[in-house]
């Protein structure tokens, strides 16, 4: 039995004082870019569920360098965010202060787990002269038109004095309360800043089809960007004196309309001249909209809504409609307003239902809502007519009658860019006091001794009067007082471990800078949890397409290929949480069973992309696998002379090892490693190039162990600079193979066989088999069904 405790910091010491594992930026090698989705550091620590996606990607950085490649494989810190703000406020203490302490168990605890990562590239988002670049890249965007300040809705809490983040709310009797004394809060607009996103919408979707990413995430970022091909009609209210525009894909459906539904935050709504009699009615229902967050009026199933006292015209029958406020119209998307078609629209159809509205049918169907396509019926000059042609002729009228346009819309919304918190990447922005909005360089942010909310729903900043204002060419402003959002620093992080020097980083924009982004993007292999498929790997893909734009990178997407690694669930089956006792801890197994056992079990668990239950007997036969691996090599009598023994399984092994680790199909691979293993217990003498190859490729696996050895067989190099070793194709075909013998379809013998033996000879041989033999004495053979390499099969009486 091998001590995995004086083993594993004896080799991770090496690694380290010898810097086995430091990219060299400027090698003539082939290059290999593997990430790491880069953790927050919270004050949890690790959980067994981070190891596996990092075992994998380390599993692949050692492979390619074994294969020759100058393999870049780093990590680093995203570690601005809410979380740390929050302890900061409760404990009135410094968030830097906390994150430092973070990384430091965070750190310890992956260096424990033997990664191959290159420590001298890692990052900190929180780092100034990171975001001094994160600020940098804001500024770009300034710069063409992609950032801009606008009035955007936002979490208030009146009782707390501060904007709220999603997750900082609880849903309370349908009302948005804060998590922390659950006071109310309600939607209000503020001055924000916002990135535009939706300008590159189209080029987000075209550079899906190039990506080998998993289909599940492509189709999430799809639907995520929305794009739908529809028109833009307007109804006009009784006297023509409100115009309401409102979005469709179906406008073959027109006829069909019975009512307008407006968003409640509409601002139409003002210009509306709501019956006094429904004035009441209406406020409030603004009001309680104002307390539901998007999302639950999303999911919402029971409908809600009020009719306004106001009707609009059917711009094409001219039939008086009713315009009614409903929150399952969303005011961010299209124009906030809706044409309302129950028989051909589920959330429509329910809405009518219930409030009694009329049903008009204008497809052809025997079921409603029909939402499907038809031909038209009810509808005047479109009847008889499919959809296609139907869009197409109303589209025609639309536009010659000037009451509408086609148009291409997007789900997608720009994103909202300002968050009003201390603990982010501060904006290079000053407002001076005549207006104008002057950018600026590097701007820190500050320490400040007490971190308290502004009451007014500015940031934590805004309370740092002397960092506040300031006085730049004779022209008195105030600093911007919010902060990006944490997403800002991981947009672009895996550019920053590529402008990492010993002294800090280069430039963007520098030629040495450049010089790197041009070898090493884009990133080859990118490994990370499916919670990110959306909205860190849509931004990310933003900011690299507006650097590619403007030349500061030569490929248009920075990813190339995407693995999802699934979760790691408790004992219990369930998903690993304090409340339910189940979270294992990976400092305890690495105490008492070393990395490299925690590393095998997790890739020998599944399929990488499948959720699995932990098992600790699972853990337990892994840690006695690794000690029957370890006593082969010291006990086993090696050879330099090769008795062919094992030359298929050592072949086999080499090539479904090779081929399986560039899959990802490490479960796999270990299951070859134990079937070569097998088969060396059989032998007393084993060819030692062929368990040194071996050693070779488990050490992606199991590093420390396999240094160990390689170290014991005589080895004074690092095997980590070892050769990824080659499969003979003509030692896998089999000299012998098994035939299976049966009498009367009963088994009665498995015999070895050469593979080039005619049929005559394997009968024979198998008739000469004592038990064979036994069952065909004083019997007529009448039948022989022989199939080559597999199967003899008597028929006798």
């Amino acid at each position: 039995m091998y001590n995995h405790q004086i083993i594993e910091k004896k080799w991770q010491k090496f690694w380290n004082d010898n810097k086995i594992f430091k990219t060299d930026f400027n090698s003539k090698k082939d290059k290999y870019y593997v990430l790491d989705m880069f953790p927050y550091p919270s004050g949890k620590g690790l959980h067994v569920g981070h190891p596996e996606g990092y075992t994998a990607t380390d599993i692949i950085a050692r492979f390619k360098r074994l294969k020759g490649f100058e393999v870049l494989h780093p990590i680093g810190w995203d570690a601005f965010g809410l979380p740390a703000e929050q302890y900061a406020l409760k404990n009135n203490k410094s968030p830097r202060e906390f994150m430092k302490k973070n990384i430091a168990n965070f750190k310890r605890q992956i260096k424990e787990l033997g990664f191959s990562y290159d420590w001298d590239v890692e990052i900190n988002t929180t780092d100034e002269e990171y975001y001094f670049q994160t600020q940098w890249i804001f500024k770009k965007l300034y710069e063409n038109n992609l950032a801009e300040l606008k009035e955007v809705e936002v979490n208030w809490c009146p009782g707390l004095g501060t904007v709220l983040a999603n997750e900082e709310i609880i849903n309370e009797n349908g009302k948005m309360v804060s998590e922390r004394g659950s006071f109310p809060v309600v939607k209000k607009p503020m001055r924000q800043w916002v990135l535009k996103i939706t300008k590159y919408a189209d080029k987000l979707l075209e550079g899906l089809d190039e990506l080998k990413w998993p289909r599940g995430v492509k189709e999430l970022q799809r639907n995520w960007i929305g794009r739908s091909s529809g028109a833009i009609i307007n109804f006009v209210t009784e006297n023509n004196e409100v115009k309401i525009p409102v979005y469709t894909t179906r406008p073959d459906t027109i006829f069909g309309v019975s009512y307008l539904v407006i968003a409640p935050e509409n601002k139409i709504i003002e210009q509306l001249k709501i019956p006094h009699q429904f004035q009441a009615a209406v406020k409030k229902y603004i009001e309680d909209t104002n307390s539901k967050s998007t999302l639950e009026r999303m999911n919402n199933k029971t409908k809600t809504g009020v009719f306004t006292g106001v009707f609009a015209i059917h711009p094409f029958t001219k039939a008086k409609i009713e315009i009614w406020l409903a929150d399952y119209v969303l005011n961010s998307y299209a124009t906030g307003s809706v044409m309302a078609v129950p028989a051909h629209d589920e959330r429509d159809f329910k809405f009518a239902k219930k409030f009694n509205l009329a049903i008009k049918q204008v497809i052809a169907s025997d079921t409603l809502p029909a939402t499907g396509n038809g031909v038209c019926i009810n509808s005047e000059f479109l009847n008889g007519l499919q959809k296609e042609a139907a869009i197409e002729k109303i589209l025609s009228e639309i536009e010659k009658q000037k009451i509408g346009k086609a148009k291409i819309n997007y789900k997608l919304h720009d994103w909202l860019f300002s968050r009003q918190r201390y603990w982010g990447e501060p904006f290079p922005i000053v407002h001076l006091d005549n207006g104008e909005v002057l950018l600026v360089d590097n701007v820190e942010l500050p320490e400040l001794k007490n971190i308290k909310i502004s009451q007014t729903g500015e940031s934590p900043l805004a309370n740092a009067s002397e960092w506040v204002n300031v006085t730049i060419d004779g022209k008195s402003g105030k600093r911007e007082t919010n902060t990006m959002p944490q997403w800002a620093g991981s947009c672009w992080y895996y550019i920053a471990y590529l402008l990492r020097t010993e002294t800090g980083y280069l430039k963007l924009d520098s030629k040495l800078g450049q010089e790197r982004l041009s070898k090493w993007l884009p990133v080859d292999l990118y490994i990370g949890g499916a919670e990110h498929a959306v909205l860190h790997l849509l931004y990310a893909r933003f900011w690299h397409k507006v650097l590619y734009d403007i030349g500061l990178v030569k490929t248009k997407e920075p990813f190339t290929r995407l693995f999802n690694q699934g979760m790691i669930l408790g004992p219990d089956n369930q998903k690993m949480s304090k409340s339910k006792g189940n979270v294992i801890n990976p400092d305890d197994i690495v105490v008492q069973y070393g990395a490299d056992t925690l590393r095998l079990y997790e890739m020998f668990m599944g399929p990488l992309e499948d959720a699995k239950a932990w098992s600790n007997n699972g853990l337990q036969a892994s840690y006695k696998w690794i000690n029957r691996f370890y006593n082969l090599y010291n006990n086993a009598e090696l050879s330099d002379q090769n008795n062919h023994k094992l030359d298929l399984i050592y072949n086999q092994t080499v090539k479904k090892v090779s081929h399986d680790y560039e899959n990802l199909a490490f479960n796999t691979a270990v299951s070859q490693f134990m079937i070569f293993v097998n088969a060396c217990y059989k032998e007393k003498v084993i060819y030692k190039p062929y368990l040194e190859n071996i050693l070779i490729m488990i050490s992606c696996i199991i590093p420390h162990i396999s240094e160990e050895i390689w170290n014991q067989l005589g080895h004074r190099t690092s095997i980590n600079q070892a050769t990824w070793p080659t499969w003979d194709e003509k030692a896998l075909i089999a000299k012998e193979t098994i035939m299976i013998v049966q009498v009367n379809g009963r088994l009665r013998a498995k015999i070895n066989i050469d593979s080039n033996s005619d049929e005559v000879t394997v009968v024979k041989i198998a008739k000469e088999n004592e038990n064979v033999s036994r069952f065909l004495d004083n019997k007529t053979i009448i039948k022989t069904i022989y199939v080559k390499g597999r199967i003899i099969n008597f028929i006798v009486k």
